[in-house]
């Protein structure tokens, strides 16, 4: 008679050094393993509830304004620094390791509008309400300091216009920049006036982005609800859409440079093709109040918006609802917004004069990671999405503490959005059959398309 007998060489199990894990032998077989979806089960879950425990996204505050941020600006040299400008007409430069001011730009006789900095993050940009275009040398950062030149505080040129300044927005791979006011002004570094200028309609230009794919192009929104796209290398503009609300801001995707997003007045963000203006390809909604700024992760997969209800919001590129709510008692109504150019961090600006620093994951765990702890991360992200359609675990995931007035405006908005639905149901169906024909959302908020 055969007894098979189990056995091991104890080389096997056995730790080279009192610091080394324990080796575990795991046999995976689903045959052996009949509750194995049932424990996977337990473990989304308990990775859910963890997820929403240590779920602290606030890291810090900058102070040092006077007056409320109105406007940022990134430099793409240095992963550290942040350019921020308030209505008072300061400019500082943030290092946000360590949120303090390392820099200064006066000059400014009234609000700064708007803040950007060349490709090689050499020269800042600025531009306001007071008709002057500055150009400002960045200290070079080194190690742990920034290296202050001489001029940093002193502007290397001032150009004087005839108009105020509402935005600014430097070429992605150029020395040409754009300043949105009473006309659309292409400028470049070494001219005093602007080197071309477009018009379409009197009223004034409020925002204005280069496309990161194509150098020559560039889209704009304007006070009379219009979203216009430019080629430079065309005489006059391309075209543009009329909306029934103002856009306050627009950002145009980096890895999918064809498509934009608008932030809007209307409490809600719109994802158009540029190619295909007629039609919005994503509606996204949640904000209560008017979405004042908004910026894409450099990863092109999400954006954050900040808004004037006091909440900062970020949303998949792709969904129609945030996956995430930031807020605290003291920020006030939120400016503009910036995601930092590593995807790691949020920065956002508010009428309360302050700079406040967040995480993009509001549960990931600061500082080096040993390879064990990663691996523990990547499996319970990778458990909590496999998992993440069963009520439970969707509940948990979803669940975001409101303020009140946020919670109660929000309930408000959902029952005026379902009588407008119900009441074109019942018009639909008190009339003749084919006599009423329903306009879907994305193209719902679209007036005209110019060409």
């Amino acid at each position: 008679m055969k007894v098979k007998v189990i056995s091991r060489s104890t080389d096997e199990f056995t730790r080279e050094r009192s610091q080394d894990l324990q080796r575990v032998f795991r046999n995976f077989d689903p045959s052996l393993r009949t509750q194995e979806k049932a424990v996977e089960y337990v473990r989304a879950l308990n990775a859910a509830k963890l997820d929403r425990m240590f779920a602290k996204p606030f890291i810090g505050a900058m102070d040092g304004h006077l007056d409320s941020v109105s406007c940022m600006g990134k430099n793409p040299n240095h992963l550290k620094g942040i350019f921020s400008g308030s209505m008072d007409g300061d400019i500082r430069l943030w290092d946000i390791a360590n949120r303090r001011t390392v820099c200064q730009f006066p000059g400014h006789r009234g609000a700064v509008r708007g803040l950007t900095s060349s490709t090689d993050g050499r020269i800042l940009i600025s531009c306001g309400t007071d008709c002057t275009v500055r150009l400002w040398n960045v200290p070079i950062p080194t190690l742990n300091l920034y290296e202050s030149s001489d001029n940093s505080s002193e502007p290397l040129a001032v150009y004087v216009w005839k108009n105020a300044f509402w935005a600014v927005d430097h070429q992605w791979d150029g020395t040409l920049f754009a300043t949105a006011g009473a006309q659309l002004d292409i400028w470049d570094h070494n001219r005093s006036q602007p080197v071309s200028s477009f018009e379409w309609g009197t009223d004034s230009v409020i925002s204005v982005r280069f496309s990161p794919g194509e150098s020559n192009v560039l889209a704009t929104s304007a006070s009379d609800r219009s979203i216009t796209l430019y080629d430079l290398r065309m005489s006059s503009p391309a075209r543009k859409i009329i909306m029934r609300t103002k856009t306050n801001s627009i950002c145009w995707n980096p890895r999918e440079p064809m498509n934009f997003t608008a932030a809007n007045e209307d409490c809600n963000c719109y994802s158009y093709d540029s190619r295909k203006l007629d039609e919005a390809k994503c509606v996204h909604r949640d904000h209560v109040s008017a979405v004042m700024d908004i910026d894409f992760s450099p990863t092109g997969r999400e954006f954050v918006t900040g808004s004037y209800d006091r909440t900062i919001r970020i949303f998949p590129y792709n969904g129609g609802h945030s996956r995430e709510i930031y807020h605290t008692k003291r920020m006030q109504r939120v400016f503009c917004v910036k995601f930092s150019c590593d995807a790691s961090y949020v920065i956002s600006g508010s009428d309360d004069t302050n700079l406040r620093l967040w995480k993009a994951k509001a549960s990931e765990q600061l500082g080096v990671l040993l390879p064990r702890e990663k691996r523990k991360h990547e499996y319970q992200e990778a458990i909590k999405n496999r998992y993440k359609h069963l009520p439970e675990v969707k509940r948990i995931v979803r669940h975001r503490h409101l303020p009140k007035p946020i919670f109660k405006a929000a309930a408000l908005r959902r029952t005026i959005i379902d009588a407008e639905r119900r009441k074109e149901e019942r018009r639909k169906a008190h009339s003749a059959p084919g006599s009423i024909s329903t306009v879907p959302l994305r193209k719902r908020r679209i007036i005209k398309e110019v060409e």
